[in-house]
Order: structure tokens, then C-alpha cells, then sequence
């Protein structure tokens, strides 16, 4: 049976889809190809609008699902013109979605949470199987949803019985703890780029923040991060999870309403605070043994905020994934990779520690090619 499994992934940032091609024949997941695309703009526009309810957004989500799963076909294309590979040579592949809202049962004891895909669609596009739906067995037995990737980080670097965290900054920020003497945890920390990346489109007209340098030339306002770091959500113990529902540009503008005009530059500095004070916080809280802290996702990229954790936690120390192996862009795809090859196998995934779940479960849904 074949050992490659394709991941993709399109994050709580809406930048693009990243796509890897994985081979787990060996010891450590080898990375065979990467390949990414652009969000369209348009599209892009939509999966954010349908964040929040508006007119015949039933309509609107099954075409923006068939539009997503078009820009992930053509990723898999790519995957497969670049590496020489054949589709019928791939197992599976694990297609996460577009999250769109995600209210799990912490929030108001009647939890859900909702992907935008079609895998039906991807398999008939791609004639690879496709194993999607990971989240919602998490919720039925009483879990979070999400985060999933712990369970990866775990099998990728929780092997030499170092203290260890693995922090993935893409629109949300969430944290694995490998503890040698206890399971792991996992848990979303708050806002990672998405709150910055809005903010730098409407008053810079960019995506994001290049390195973090609009940031750095701002002045952090104490008073602000304060009010923002006293939302309810960051108190919650693990499990915990979040997304745009909670972390959205209303939610920033109602802050800033109350704190009266500020420079533009200032706010981000601040946005880019929390994001590291979040992070930073919930190490010290939950891991403080933690002996290095790996950072993956868009955050990776942002030498500013890359800064920041490693000022917050002096005696850790934080490192990008590729030194560990693993760019940070790939490494929330080949994570999706290898949750399609336990689900295959029809592995239980221990659940408790991470998602709050009853017990082990196996995560997602196969739609055969």
C-alpha cells in the first residue's frame, strides 16, 4: 500500500492554500513536493463575509466550497506535475476546509463548527481519495474540534524526551506542550496574524505585515494591550479553542472606539504585543519546563514578532521549524497529511489531553477516488 499522502491546508489567515506530498515510508515524514496559491481575492472576500450571517448564505457557502475545492485541485495538479507522481500512486489526501464559524460547546453549551468543503468534489477532481471532516467526530464526543495539529506534532518531535512546544501563528495562534512525563496539550493561545493582517490592509493596502516592520516602527500602547489581554477568553483553561467568531475586526474596532484616536502604527504594535503576550503567557502558564519553543505558520516569517517571544521568554529558546526540518508553511499541510493516513488506518487518536474529548476517537470522513 502506498506510503504518500498529499495535506492541504487553507488557514484562519485566508492568504492561500499550501499543498505538500509526503511520503511516510520512513522515520520522520519526508516532504516529497510543496506547492501553494494565492487566495483570490474575490473568494477571499467571500469566505470572510460568510463568517458572519448575511442574505442566502446557504447558496453563497456551497459555491464558495465548490470555488475552494477547484483552487485546492489545482494545487494537488501542481503537487503532482512537480514531483513526476502519478494520482493513483497517492493513498489519500487531507483536505481540513475553510472554517467559517466555530462555536464549540465552552462558548454557550450547544457546539458546532462548520468547514467549507466539498470532498466529494475534490475526489472527482483530483481521482485521489479524499479523507476531510476531522473536526466534527472531535465535537460529538464532547471536544473542542480543534486544534488537530498537536496530535501530528507529537508523532513529528515528541520523540527525544525534550521539553518542548510547538507554536503555529497562522490567523489564530495555538500551542502544543510535550511533556516527557505527562500527555500532551494542546490549545489555541488567541489572535496570531489575522487581527494584524486586517489591519495592515485597511490602512496600508497590503496582506500583511512584511517581517513585522510596520510594527517595529509603532510604540506598543499598555493601556490597550491591557484591555484587550483582559478578554474572558485568554483566563479559560485548556481545552480551548477560537477563531474569527471571537477574533474579528468588530471586536478589534470596539477596543479602539473606546481608546480614542491612536496612530495607526501604534495599534499595530500593539496587535503584534498581544499576539506575543498571548503566546507567551500561556508557555509560562502551561509549560514551565519548556526547554525550546518551535514556531511554525505565517508568525514564523514575522522577524518583529519572532522577537518579541524571545524577549517574553528569555530562557526559552524559540526557533523557526525549518530548523527542526520542517518550513514553517508546510508544516500545518504535512500535519493534514499525516491525520488522513491515521484515519485510513483507522487509528484512534487520544483526544483528551488536547480537544477535552470523552476518549479516543478516529478523526475524519473518506470519500473513496
Amino acid at each position: 500500500m502506498s506510503s504518500l499522502y498529499i495535506g492541504l491546508m487553507s488557514g484562519t489567515s485566508l492568504d492561500g492554500v499550501d499543498g505538500v506530498l509526503v511520503d511516510f515510508s520512513g522515520q520522520a515524514p519526508s516532504v516529497l513536493g510543496h506547492a501553494g496559491r494565492d487566495m483570490p481575492p474575490a473568494l477571499r472576500a467571500e469566505l470572510l463575509a460568510l463568517n458572519t450571517s448575511g442574505p442566502d448564505e446557504l447558496h453563497r457557502a456551497a459555491l464558495a466550497g465548490n470555488a475552494l475545492m477547484r483552487l485546492y485541485a489545482d494545487v494537488v495538479g501542481e503537487l503532482l506535475d512537480r514531483s513526476a507522481t502519478p494520482a493513483a500512486a497517492v493513498r489519500a489526501l487531507g483536505a481540513h476546509g475553510q472554517t467559517v464559524r466555530h462555536r464549540p460547546q465552552a462558548f454557550d453549551g450547544t457546539g458546532y463548527t462548520l468547514q467549507l468543503c466539498q470532498p466529494a468534489l475534490l475526489a472527482e477532481l483530483t481521482g485521489i481519495a479524499v479523507v476531510a471532516d476531522f473536526r466534527s467526530r472531535d465535537l460529538a464526543a464532547g471536544g473542542q474540534g480543534a486544534p488537530l495539529a498537536p496530535f501530528f506534532h507529537r508523532a513529528w518531535l515528541g520523540q527525544d524526551g525534550v521539553p518542548r512546544g510547538i507554536l503555529n501563528i497562522g490567523g489564530i495562534s495555538n500551542l502544543t506542550v510535550l511533556r516527557p512525563d505527562a500527555p500532551p496539550l494542546g490549545f489555541d493561545c488567541g489572535p496570531g496574524n489575522a487581527l494584524m493582517d486586517a489591519w495592515c490592509q485597511q490602512h496600508r493596502g497590503q496582506p500583511f505585515d512584511d517581517q513585522g516592520r510596520w510594527a517595529a516602527s509603532g510604540q506598543v500602547r499598555p493601556e490597550l494591550l491591557a484591555r484587550w489581554l483582559a478578554e474572558p477568553y485568554f483566563a479559560l483553561p485548556p481545552p480551548k479553542s477560537t477563531g474569527r467568531d471571537l477574533f474579528h475586526a468588530g471586536w478589534l474596532q470596539a477596543h479602539l472606539d473606546a481608546s480614542g484616536p491612536l496612530p495607526a502604527a501604534d495599534v499595530q504594535a500593539t496587535l503584534a504585543e498581544l499576539t506575543a503576550s498571548a503566546c507567551a503567557r500561556d508557555v509560562q502558564a502551561h509549560a514551565p519546563k519548556l526547554r525550546e519553543l518551535v514556531v511554525c505558520g505565517g508568525g514564523a516569517l514575522n522577524r518583529h514578532l519572532m522577537a518579541r517571544l524571545a524577549a517574553l521568554l528569555p530562557r526559552v529558546a524559540v526557533v523557526s521549524s525549518d530548523a527542526r526540518g520542517l518550513p514553517p508553511l508546510q508544516v500545518e499541510a504535512t500535519a493534514f497529511a499525516w491525520l488522513a493516513r491515521q484515519a485510513i488506518q483507522g487509528e484512534k487518536l487520544p483526544l483528551e489531553s488536547i480537544t477535552g474529548a470523552r476518549g479516543a476517537r478516529v478523526l475524519g470522513a473518506i470519500y473513496p477516488a
